[in-house]
């Protein structure tokens, strides 16, 4: 039986997909028309609403009018392109030698469907179009609004060849003339070339808020930004002001950071002298929609935030190059800043890579560029940080945009679209991890020449959310705005915070204000009813501080609890497990009928006397940390306990090869505490020391001094150790290098337990160094303190 040859022959009703159906809303479909003016090398886009009231309500005979004077097309491209789906035209152009246009825009358009985003606003189309240097319009009707919108007639469907498009030349042109033209309020003389199309009705209903809307799109489909950093730039374009970052709350501080960013790209895309721009009207009146708000947004990203950063992430250097607030940055993917981010660590677990491999990391996705401005949205922000509610409410409708050579991606950085699992990741992991979308509004620019891999979807709708290089892109920048969160805008909290609730706990502020208030009550000329009231009040607030403070040091004790068990939590498993594998193995020969072999059994039973042996040791030394009323203070040699701790870590030690060494100097150590301090100050040192030890290149290193004649201990490892800028904080709560892996608590609770014996522990000085990385110094001296 011979092969029968068959050709696709598709219905009509693909018009309905690839228009309205594939197409989400009015803005996606406009946009869609406003980039293939943008490809025609169009000057100016005017979108009129013809036939429609104040309120944007369509009348019978209402029409959208789309307008441009781009290059246009002859019939030549009209027969052979406009009207074939899916033509390779501009795709073949841009494999080609035909990237950009003769203006030298790089071309949008590859798909070839574009046109069809037509269909979503209106059933009956008419375009004129006149090509360049021509005397000759073409229009081109089609007519759909006698069709079902299935396109079918009775119960038969309609084939796509069946629906008919008329051509006609007009010579000479009536529509596309040279003449005036009036484009947002002023006059301009129209080029005697481009595209007008009437799309009637109009689908759906329009409403004045639905059209501001259209427009807050439109106007987004560019750069909202003035001179976003080039590609091919490197991200110094702040460069000759080396100005400290310091504190963004300073107000001489601020206007230094101002005046050396003055150039940076802050500004919005107002009304310029720019080649291409997008008029709204309605009938024949100008509706200049959303440009007051623009002014006001760009005067908050001048004026009002609290950091902005330009840069650009170097896939041949694996690294990101920014400038924060003028002062230029580089932050490899190999640095410990950034490997010790959960988001980064979780991404080089997807590639099958630990922290300590980072290096081995190679991205598809390609260099971009970037630029994010960040506001303080908590009401304690201060002079020009402090934000009103209007705009806080502006600066949420404004989120992080992305933008292909120029030209915005679709929806990415409407206030509704979180590309970038900011918020997915707030509400699931940890709110900490990243600053709010609410409070970032920034840019990110992608190009078609480096990043080839990131390919938009047939549906206008972002990014297709397949293959490494999207989840590389999306990866990186979590992991910088992460960093961001961590670093330099914790850094401006805990200055702007300077620990002032520890602060008023500390000095007993509030309970000399009640002695006071008491003392006064005191006098003759106060009413006993008052007298007896802040007497009563003064007693009912000792207690209730003495019940909290013990509440606060019981909880401070056990705070190593949880370490120690998340510690040694692998091992007792194991040997449990391995206990229960030989209980097993026994219930196994009792229900046999073979003899039982004493021997064997005799074997069996001391395996497993072993590793109870073990597991009641491991929780012995855990339960050293519970308080107790029968812990008192005792001499305690301090390598004992060092040495209980480095067995609780054995296992992480061994499995991130982290070599630990001890050495002593004179006679023993010893401090006189409890068990349950010392533990939880060692706990906290090893368990910071492992954290940044794992990404760390080898060796890996941990070195132990304990200096008897001295009365210190000094704990050295061989990480990435304190950054400079953060040394004054390392020991204040809530404060953690970390990132959203950090509590900020583990040092604090140190210092807070050995301030209470008497003891001190700070940050080593360069002469007290053991290890290139983070060094400690604990004085086991009392008057220290």
């Amino acid at each position: 039986m011979s092969a029968k040859p068959l050709k696709f022959k598709p219905y009509a009703r693909l018009l309905t997909m690839l228009g309205d159906q594939l197409i989400r809303n009015e803005q996606v479909a406009l946009s869609e028309l406003i980039k293939n003016s943008y490809d025609a090398d169009a000057s100016w886009v005017k979108v009129t609403f013809e036939g429609f009231d104040r309120d944007f309500n369509a009348g019978p005979q209402a029409k959208i009018i789309v307008e441009d004077d781009g290059l246009g097309m002859s019939a030549h491209v009209i027969e052979n392109h406009w009207v074939n789906p899916a033509t390779p035209m501009k795709l073949l152009g841009k494999k080609g030698d035909k990237q950009k246009t003769a203006l030298g825009r790089i071309i949008q358009g590859e798909k070839g469907i574009g046109r069809f985003a037509l269909l979503k606003l209106g059933r009956d189309i008419t375009m004129v179009t006149r090509p360049a240097d021509s005397p000759t319009e073409n229009v081109v009707e089609l007519k759909l609004a006698q069709f079902d919108e299935n396109f079918l007639q009775g119960d038969q469907a309609m084939f796509l060849d069946e629906i008919e498009l008329q051509l006609e030349a007009r010579t000479p042109a009536t529509v596309i003339v040279e003449g005036e033209v009036d484009l947002g309020g002023h006059r301009a003389i129209r080029r005697p070339h481009g595209t007008r199309i009437e799309i009637s009705p109009p689908v759906g209903a329009w409403t004045r808020g639905k059209v501001e809307k259209v427009f807050e799109d439109l106007s987004r489909l560019q750069s909202i930004f003035i001179g976003p950093p080039a590609e091919d730039e490197a991200p110094e374009a702040i460069k000759g002001h080396d100005v400290d970052a310091g504190d963004a709350s300073d107000p001489k501080v601020a206007t230094e950071r101002d005046n050396a960013t003055s150039n940076a790209a802050v500004e919005l895309d107002l009304p310029r002298k720019d080649d291409f721009a997008v008029y709204i009207y309605r009938n024949k009146v100008y509706e200049p929609l959303g440009s007051d708000l623009r002014e006001r947004l760009s005067v908050l990203l001048q004026e009002n935030t609290v950091f902005r950063i330009e840069g650009r992430f170097d896939e041949t250097k694996e690294a990101f190059e920014f400038n924060l607030d003028g002062q230029h940055h580089e932050l490899a993917l190999v640095d410990a800043e950034l490997t010790g981010l959960a988001v980064f660590r979780e991404y080089l677990k997807r590639r099958g890579l630990n922290p300590g491999q980072a290096e081995l990391l190679r991205t598809m996705c390609g260099s971009f560029g970037f630029s994010f401005y960040v506001f303080d949205f908590s009401t304690d922000a201060k002079g020009k940080l402090q934000l009103d509610k209007a705009d806080k409410d502006l600066i949420k409708n404004h989120r992080i945009y992305l933008y292909r050579d120029g030209i915005r991606v679709y929806p990415y950085g409407d206030p509704d679209d979180d590309w970038l699992l900011i918020d997915v990741r707030r509400g699931t992991v940890r709110a900490s991890e990243f600053l709010s979308n609410d409070q970032v509004v920034g840019f990110v620019n992608i190009s078609q020449a480096e990043n080839g891999r990131l390919r938009d979807k047939t549906s206008r709708e972002g990014l297709v959310d397949t293959g490494q290089a999207v989840d590389d892109f999306r990866s990186l920048l979590q992991t910088f705005l992460a960093w961001v969160r961590k670093s330099p805008y914790n850094l401006y909290r805990q200055r702007t915070k300077k620990s002032g609730d520890v602060d008023v706990f500390k000095s007993g502020k509030v309970q000399s204000l009640i002695d006071e208030a008491v003392s006064a009550a005191s006098a003759e000329d106060v009413p006993s009813p008052v007298r007896e009231k802040i007497t009563e009040a003064n007693r009912q607030y000792k207690a209730e501080r003495r019940y909290l403070v013990q509440r606060a040091e019981n909880t401070e004790h056990l705070a190593g609890v949880g370490l120690s068990v998340e510690a040694a939590s692998h091992d007792l498993m194991l040997a449990m497990q391995r206990v229960m594998a030989a209980i097993d193995k026994l219930i196994v020969l009792c229900d046999g009928d073979a003899p039982l072999d004493r021997e064997a059994l005799s074997a069996e039973l001391l395996a497993m006397r072993g590793l109870l042996s073990f597991i009641q040791s491991q929780l012995a030394d855990m339960q050293l940390l519970f308080r107790s009323t029968k812990q008192r203070r005792k001499d305690i040699r301090v390598l004992d306990l060092i040495e209980k701790v480095t067995k609780i870590f054995a296992t992480l030690l061994q499995r991130h090869k982290i070599e630990v060494r001890l050495e002593t100097v004179g006679s023993p150590l010893v401090a006189k505490t409890t068990d349950a301090v010392l533990l939880q100050l060692l706990l906290n040192l090893f368990d910071n020391a492992i954290y940044w030890l794992q990404a760390a290149p080898q060796p890996r290193e941990i070195e132990i001094m304990l200096d008897g004649n001295e009365g210190v201990l000094t704990f050295a490892d061989s990480g990435p150790g304190f950054r400079e800028e953060d040394v004054p904080y390392v020991f204040e709560p809530f404060f953690s290098g970390k990132g959203e892996d950090g509590r900020g608590l583990g040092l604090y609770i140190a210092r807070q337990l050995l301030e209470r014996h008497e003891y001190t522990i700070e940050v080593a000085t360069k002469e007290q160094r053991i290890l290139k990385g983070a060094n400690l110094i604990v004085s086991f001296v009392k008057g220290d303190a």
